[in-house]
């Protein structure tokens, strides 16, 4: 009789190899986290702000559809946020609306200290705002290049969530290439989503990658949705910044009208060779002197900005940029249904 010896040593070492790599795996992304977190949390802080008025009854009003909230975003006369710090001489950025209408503005530091914060600037369009302390001692964060961001990399988002502070959670970016409607009515392109849990207070905090430089600043989540969270671009958020703490405003493109969008027939658009399905219909012009726009008429449709195509209002909003301002540009539009080129001067958004 043979007898014939059967052994799982093979396979119970196997097993225990991929169970010790596995460990292995698990305790490096452990302590990246740990390590993100050691180096990164000295410079976030918190942001509490009292004291908040509105201008008009609508800049009371949440802008933002009631399934996108900025998390932090109530209707209330103080709150919290988050923000932290890009500079050791005392500059912070946080979120517009974390700020907006405050008349003061606490900034919390790790380390337990308190101090009143100036309001350098505001830019509503990109939901980015400058802070300015005057503390010793400070540590600053560094940018990293948001157009190197792959989508499934690790992303660590900091901030003080419900009053917790100093909150981290992590994750990976979903999406790169988002765009989001910011309280102005402007869309913000190059927004980073993310899985990474953002909660009311989370507002203006960063959002880190594996070596702990920011990529972007968390700014808002999607409501009832699970996991789908939105923060602004690290490289828009630093020219926002510089031209902040520079100008103590971002300067844009005036060109003095009203407009709505208007779909083009197949016969208008084969006939002036246009490619966009849509247009810009001027609806009214304004002569108030600040943008020279006498050459344009209500009725016009704009299909055209120098040499890019306008197929939509946020076309318009992207291509009114400060390097406009005071410049003559050449809009194309259609007049009685035929292109033609119009030259207008665009003055300076206030």
């Amino acid at each position: 009789m043979n007898t014939t010896f059967v052994t799982f040593a093979d396979t119970t070492s196997q097993s225990g190899g991929a169970a010790e790599q596995d460990s292995v795996l698990l305790d490096a992304y452990s302590n990246t986290i740990v390590n993100v977190a050691k180096k990164v949390s000295p410079s976030v802080v918190q942001i509490k702000v009292s004291g908040r008025t509105y201008g008009t009854v609508s800049d009371r009003r949440n802008t933002l559809p009631p399934q996108r909230r900025s998390p932090g975003q109530e209707e209330q006369d103080s709150g919290t946020g988050s923000g932290f710090i890009i500079s050791s001489d005392g500059y912070l950025i946080t979120n517009n609306h974390v700020v907006a209408g405050a008349q003061r503005i606490t900034v919390s530091l790790p380390d337990s200290r308190d101090f009143d914060a100036t309001l350098v600037g505001r830019d509503p369009a990109t939901d980015i705002a400058v802070l300015k302390i005057y503390a010793d001692g400070l540590k600053a964060i560094r940018f990293a290049d948001s157009k190197q961001v792959q989508v499934g990399q690790i992303a660590i988002a900091l901030g003080n969530p419900y009053g917790f502070q100093y909150s981290l959670t992590a994750g990976v970016v979903s999406a790169l290439g988002r765009t989001l409607r910011s309280e102005s009515g402007r869309l913000i392109d190059d927004v980073i989503q993310t899985d990474a849990s953002l909660n009311p207070g989370n507002s203006g905090g960063p959002l880190v990658n594996s070596n702990g430089d920011v990529i972007g600043v968390n700014t808002a989540v999607i409501l009832p949705a699970q996991g789908i969270c939105f923060a602004v671009s690290s490289n828009l958020t630093a020219l926002v910044a510089g031209k902040l703490i520079m100008d103590g405003r971002v300067r844009r493109g005036y060109l003095g009208i009203a407009g709505q969008l208007i779909n083009l027939t197949e016969r208008i658009k084969q006939y002036n060779q246009l490619s966009a399905r849509t247009g810009v219909m001027i609806v009214s012009v304004e002569a108030d002197g600040i943008a020279g726009n006498g050459n344009l008429r209500p009725g016009d449709i704009i299909v055209g900005f120098n040499n890019d195509s306008v197929a939509s209002v946020d076309d318009l909003h992207r291509l009114l940029t400060d390097d406009t301002i005071g410049r003559s540009v050449q809009l194309t539009v259609l007049r009685e249904n035929r292109k033609q080129g119009v030259m207008v001067i665009p003055g300076e958004l206030k």
